[in-house]
């Protein structure tokens, strides 16, 4: 019975309820009965006396103790009974009063929003059951899978309901419904939502919402973060700009390598600025390689942009070495040893790495100690022989057979201590857990002399090369110090041998090496303190030594995907081991096509089987390959990818934005934007533009087929009315995303004065202190054509703009300078008419003054055939992009003019026939890039100089091919000893140039008989010919080339020609005739930067009595200089006018003589000569100096500073574009080293504009100066106190000197006085002293 009443369980929901109802319940009257009867029962017989040990008795009450159960029992059952029945009744009671259809006791309110704001709808409801909830918009179901992602989120909580709706747009106007549904009935309620939208009388122009926009706007990045590439122990930094100061908020920025949080330590430091934010790292190691992550915080969140790290293998120093080593990682760290890895390098030098050498190093020593002797083949190596207590890092070397690598970077500081120790340490909180006490394991063992053996001898971890091993200290341990001996032995023998003869064990860890391959050991311990040594532990089971690790396979399929025009996406397959395990990660290399060998990607291992290989040249071809890592080292290399071609991956651009209002009409309106920022890396093909009419619902569409252009006349609109527009972009992959609404524009026509808004407000040339800035006139002009712009700037997150410009410019474009580096700015343009200034442009982008890295200039120079050319290479582009040149930023060069040759990412304008008309500055832009690719040079006239220079010093071509200039033709020289030397001479070549000697259609080469000497540095060819016979004669030529030039000289020598004669004449003579005085440079001339002419000649064979004279005309001319050691001839004229008119009187050209016994020529032609003058010319025009203006003691004198002027110049004077002639009033006429105009006696007419026209043949040069009032404005001024007057001159100079008069006037009459000031160097003496 005992038994069967521990089986009867009941459950707790039956004893809950049992016992409530016997709370509520009375109890029946058959058991009160059968209660009051028991206990009157136990009175009587407890009145009853037995005597002890009665057995009758303990039956009787035995019994009565199981009846007594039996009742017990059954009322139970019954009451269990009753419970259920009652607590259903019970239960359906109060489902029956709770029950209740759904009432809306706080129904939904009206919101009215403004636009890009949110809001919530609530709503409070009671009901029961809990009823199903259903919103509706405009009585359409909100289905959270159809809209847009996080547009609504929805709620139900103890009975309130809510909607969210996140930046709400004019579209979520609507009528919004909430539908509550029970068993018992239904519940609606409504609510209008109204979205504004601000209607500023200025909407397009310069929107209000827009202003207000900027005031406390979050900054947002500028620009997109780049790969950043570096090299081992170098430093480099990551930067990132902003559109606007950061916001308080928005100051904790983070930076992010592979999803690790980084912080400032001694390697690394982080900046954080208004405008940018930077992270540095001083010192690169391979583990800095990877993602970095920029985190902005935001209002709704955080923004982030993220680039990868390269860092490149630091100059091996020996040839062929591998890379080094990375990731150095300590593991299972004890009291005298741990274990190591690492990771092995990309690049192995050519050879592959067959093993690594371990260093380690105490903290603050600076000393590496090696840890071993032979190389380690694998990655994890265990490291003994380490001192507790002590602070050790370790680094590694990797090892080929072309010598050592550098050190990987070096691991984490570790001390070695027991692992064991925090479990011996007992804390003990009292006083309320205030204090603590520390109790220690060693304190409390008892004291053991004989240790005990160590237990659970395992093998933790089994490599190839060795068997870690582990075990537990003895229980109890003792307070003495123990150390460990380890015994080995194969398994199934009972031969046990020392493993650790040598080296104390202190730790519980240690690594057994040079076990035999393929046999089983077991291992034992002993314990060993100063009294003894324990017995040994059990036996471990049978270790056998690990297999060889054998590298991972390689990938089996390499993709390769077009990215950006500088880089490429790869993919491949993953790979896993025999076990199911993965590789360390991969190395990506790339070859490009042509090339031998592989370049490495990557020098950390990627785990993905994604990487973008980025720092690829634009156009060329490429194939890639991926090896998989893991710690035995690489796999074979995968098959190659296909190869592809290095373009960006073309995409749907995004959206247009900045949609203004240009003009309008009654029922028309004009309608402008900006292009996308992303342009989907190929053209734009055209644009859609989408109306809305405010008092309607639906967007309707303006046209059909695309807009090419970025404005638009909208028409058939309704006066009066509001409308928005929107707009999107098409390319040849599609539509790209649809535009913002733009502002409200009300359809009114316009009839005010000042010109429209100008538009399309852009910046190009961006760099650290400077900009140019375009725009496009305004469409509407008011009431006259548009006199001029100004220009206003504003600091990104200032309200205040500053005007740049006083006076209005007339272009469209002007060059923005002198701004602060680092600073971002937005610009906006104001036209204006007669009628006065109109109102401001929609604001430029947001633009960081700062020269992005990498950003290319225009290269000017002059080519092989003497043409000037300006080229332009530009590091990105995609296969639409064009080059627009413009010149003086007005439209294209005229083709007349230049030759624009492009190929590839160049482009070059080549000045076909360079002049003055040339000078102007000429721009470049890069079309359908995503970022500002541009450049502009101004091309002066000391270029157009250079060019013009390179024409005239070939003054024997009449043409602009290269072609090589002969100085002397062939001679003919009968030497001592019978030899014969044939020899010509041209003009200087460089070191590349090449001869061919062509004797009788027959190549010559150099031989004892027939030796060539060929100078290119002098231009000298020679033959010199040991015993000249008639075999010898025929024709001979020279072939020249160098570069694109080239040229041929031929001489015969056959029949009765002068040469022939000359060596027969030479033959028969029996006495060997040296070769008298001749000249190897002929007569050449230079004109010099002080405009002087220099001649200069060379000749050879002088003796010390040879005289060397200059002639000019048949005079001899005294100046000459000559040289006997080097035989150079120089004469330096300087009065050239002289010379001119002489030789224009009696043409006779100038000649130099050399005599001795024989006469040696060398002379300049008219050509040349007229070549001179032309070039003396142009160095006078070119050395003009801005007028200047000297008062006289007769007038105003206006003048031009020349370095030499020649008489063939002309000279023309202009006042107010009218033609001025020499009259009693106006002198005009010229010096040595002046142009001057001197006006006697000026009166008011004067005043204005003089203009000085400076010619030659060809050219002509303008200088202008302006002449009034205000001339001596700045450096005079005159002070009047009384009856005295005073004038000062400040910055005294030569141009004061001269006669000053003062007229004073009154009612009585007036009076002048004069003054002469006369203004001398210092230094230099008056005249009128030296005269004394």
């Amino acid at each position: 019975m005992h038994g069967s009443e521990e089986e009867e369980t009941f459950t707790s929901s039956d004893l809950s309820i049992a016992s409530a109802l016997a709370l509520t319940s009375e109890l029946s009257w058959e058991s009160k009965m059968r209660r009051e009867a028991a206990i009157l029962e136990l009175e009587k017989r407890g009145e009853k006396r037995v005597r002890f040990g009665n057995e009758m008795e303990k039956l009787e009450i035995a019994v009565i103790k199981h009846c007594r159960f039996l009742r017990v029992k059954a009322d139970r059952q019954a009451l269990r009974r009753k419970a259920e029945a009652k607590a259903r009744v019970e239960k359906q009671y109060i489902e029956m009063l709770s029950g209740r259809p759904p009432l809306i006791w706080i129904p939904l309110r009206a919101h009215a929003v403004w636009e890009r704001m949110g809001v919530k709808l609530t709503c409070t409801i009671l009901a029961f059951p809990p009823p199903q909830v259903t919103w509706y918009k405009n009585g359409v179901e909100i289905d959270l899978r159809l809209a847009p992602a996080g547009k609504y989120r929805m709620k139900n909580e103890f009975g309130m309901l809510t909607l969210d709706i996140n930046r709400c747009s004019l579209e979520d106007s609507a009528e919004y419904c909430v539908v509550a549904k029970n068993p018992f009935g239904e519940a609606y309620s409504f609510a209008t939502v109204l979205v504004r939208k601000y209607y500023g009388k200025e909407t397009g122009f310069d929107s209000e919402i827009y202003k207000r926009s900027l005031i406390g706007q979050e900054a947002d990045f500028a620009t997109t973060l780049k790969p950043v590439f570096a090299r081992e122990k170098e430093p480099f930094t990551i930067s990132c700009y902003f559109t606007s100061d950061l916001l308080e908020h928005q100051r904790d920025i983070r930076w992010f390598r592979d999803g690790k949080l980084l912080k400032d330590s001694e390697l690394r430091q982080i900046k954080c600025g208004d405008h940018e934010a930077s992270l540095t790292v001083s010192c690169a190691y391979k583990e800095d390689e990877g993602f970095y992550t920029v985190r902005v915080p935001t209002l709704d969140g955080y923004n982030e942009q993220r680039a990868y790290v390269f860092v490149r293998d630091a100059v091996a120093a020996t040839a062929g070495a591998p890379g080094s080593p990375l990731n150095v990682q300590c593991h299972d760290v004890n009291k005298d040893c741990l274990i190591l890895s690492w990771v092995l390098p990309s690049d192995n030098g050519g050879s592959p790495v067959f093993g690594y050498y371990i260093e380690r190093c105490e903290v603050d020593m600076n000393e590496w100690v090696p840890c071993n002797d032979m190389p380690v083949k694998t990655c994890r190596c265990p490291v003994s022989g380490l001192t507790e207590g002590k602070t050790y890092q370790f680094r590694v070397k990797a090892v080929n057979h072309a010598g050592i690598s550098h050190p990987s970077k070096a691991s984490n500081p570790v001390t070695m201590k027991d692992p064991n120790e925090e479990k011996r340490i007992m804390n003990i909180l009292y006083d309320d857990g205030f204090r603590t006490i520390t109790v220690s394991k060693d304190e409390l063992e008892r004291k053991v002399k004989i240790p005990l053996p160590p237990t659970n001898v395992h093998a933790s971890e089994v490599r190839e090369d060795y068997v870690a091993l582990a075990w537990n200290e003895p229980d109890p341990r003792g307070k003495e110090p123990l150390s460990y001996y380890v015994e080995k032995s194969i398994a199934g023998s009972n031969s046990w041998q020392m493993a650790n003869l040598e080296t104390p064990v202190t730790s519980t860890r240690f690594a057994v090496f040079g076990l035999s391959k393929g046999k089983a050991y077991c291992f034992r311990v002993r314990s060993v303190n100063k009294h003894g040594t324990s017995e040994p532990s059990l036996p471990s089971e049978p270790i056998m030594t690990g297999g060889k690790l054998v590298p991972f396979p390689p990938p089996s399929q390499v993709l390769a995907f077009r990215d950006t025009n500088t880089s490429v996406d790869v993919h491949w397959d993953k790979v896993k081991g025999k076990d199911g395990q993965e590789p360390i990660g991969y190395y990506v290399y790339c070859r490009e096509i042509g090339a031998e060998e592989w370049q490495t990607v990557n020098n950390k291992p990627v785990t993905c089987n994604q990487f973008t290989v980025h720092g690829l040249q634009t156009g060329k071809e490429y194939i890639f390959c991926v090896k998989s890592v893991n710690e035995s080292g690489l796999s074979e290399s995968s098959p190659e990818s296909d190869p592809i071609i290095v373009r960006q991956a073309i995409s749907c651009p995004s959206a247009p934005y900045s949609i203004a209002l240009l003009n309008c009409g009654k029922d028309d309106m004009t309608i402008g934007w900006k292009p996308p920022k992303r342009k989907g890396g190929t053209k734009i093909l055209g644009y859609f533009l989408d109306q809305h009419n405010v008092s309607e619902i639906d967007w309707h569409e303006v046209n059909i087929k695309p807009i090419a252009e970025r404005v638009y006349k909208v028409t058939n609109l309704n006066e009066g009315h509001f409308y928005e527009f929107r707009a999107c972009a098409m390319n040849m992959v599609g539509v790209g995303k649809v535009s913002e609404p733009s502002d409200l524009f009300k359809c009114e026509e316009w009839a005010m004065p000042e010109p429209g808004p100008p538009y399309d407000v852009r910046c190009t040339e961006v760099r650290d202190t400077s900009l140019m800035l375009h725009w496009e006139p305004p469409l509407y002009i008011g009431a006259g054509p548009v006199t001029g712009f100004h220009v206003d700037v504003c600091e990104e997150g200032s309200e205040e703009w500053k005007q740049l410009n006083k006076q209005p410019i007339t272009s469209s474009h002007m060059r923005v300078s002198d701004l602060e580096t680092g600073k971002c700015y937005i610009f906006r343009v104001r036209a204006q008419n007669k009628a006065g200034v109109g109102p401001p442009s929609l604001p430029s982008d947001p633009v960081v003054l700062k020269t992005k890295p990498g950003v290319q200039e225009i290269e000017v120079g002059v080519d092989e055939e003497g043409f000037i050319y300006m080229a332009f290479e530009t590091p990105e582009m995609v296969d639409s992009s064009e080059f627009n040149w413009s010149k003086d930023y007005e439209g294209p060069p005229k083709p007349d003019r230049v030759q624009i040759e492009d190929e590839g990412n160049k482009s070059k304008v080549i000045l076909k026939y360079a002049s003055e008309r040339d000078v102007g500055t000429y721009a470049v832009e890069v079309t359908d890039t995503d970022e500002d690719i541009s450049a502009s040079h101004t091309l002066t006239q000391e270029a157009r100089g250079l060019c013009c220079t390179s024409l005239v010093l070939t003054p024997c071509s009449s043409s602009l091919f290269p072609v090589i200039e002969l100085i002397s033709g062939w001679n003919v020289d009968v030497l001592e000893k019978g030899e014969v030397r044939l020899w010509l001479e041209v003009e200087k070549l460089s070191p590349e140039a090449e001869l061919h000697l062509i004797f009788n259609e027959k190549e010559l080469t150099s031989t004892p008989a027939h030796k060539i000497n060929f100078d290119p540095a002098n231009g000298l060819v020679e033959l010199t010919i040991q015993n000249f016979s008639e075999e010898y004669k025929g024709s001979y030529t020279a072939q020249l080339k160098d570069g694109k030039a080239e040229n041929q000289f031929t001489l015969a020598l056959v029949g009765d020609s002068d040469h022939t004669l000359l060596l027969k004449k030479g033959k028969s003579d029996l006495f060997s005739c040296p070769a008298g005085p001749h000249f190897i440079e002929n007569l050449q001339w230079r004109v010099t930067e002080d405009c002087e002419v220099l001649l200069t000649c060379k000749a050879t064979n002088t003796k010390k009595d040879t005289s060397f004279n200059w002639f000019f005309s048949g005079k001899a001319h005294s100046d000459g200089q000559y040289e006997p050691k080097t035989g150079a001839g120089t004469l330096r004229i300087k009065k050239v006018n002289d010379i001119i008119n002489h030789w224009n009187s009696s043409a006779i050209v100038p000649y130099v003589k050399a005599t001795e016994k024989s006469v040696g020529l060398a002379s300049s032609g008219h050509t040349a000569w007229d070549c001179t003058i032309q070039m003396l010319q142009i160095r006078t025009v070119l050395s003009a100096k801005p007028l200047k203006i000297q008062p006289t003691v007769e007038g105003i004198k206006i003048y031009s500073e020349v370095k030499y002027f020649t008489e063939p110049m002309k000279t023309t004077w202009h006042h107010k574009d009218k033609r001025l002639e020499s009259s009693d009033r106006l002198k005009t006429g010229t010096t040595v080293d002046q142009v001057w105009l001197h006006i006697f006696n000026p009166t008011e007419s004067d005043k204005g504009k003089y203009t000085l026209e400076l010619s030659d043949e060809k050219d002509s040069r303008k200088l202008s100066t302006d002449l009034s009032g205000k001339v001596f404005k700045d450096r005079y001024k005159m002070e009047v106190k009384g009856t005295v007057i005073t004038i000062t001159i400040e910055n005294v100079c030569s141009e004061d000197t001269g006669k000053f008069s003062i007229f004073v006037k009154n009612k009585y009459g007036s009076e002048t006085g004069r003054v002469t000031v006369s203004v001398y160097k210092h230094g230099e003496e008056p005249k009128e002293l030296l005269e004394k």
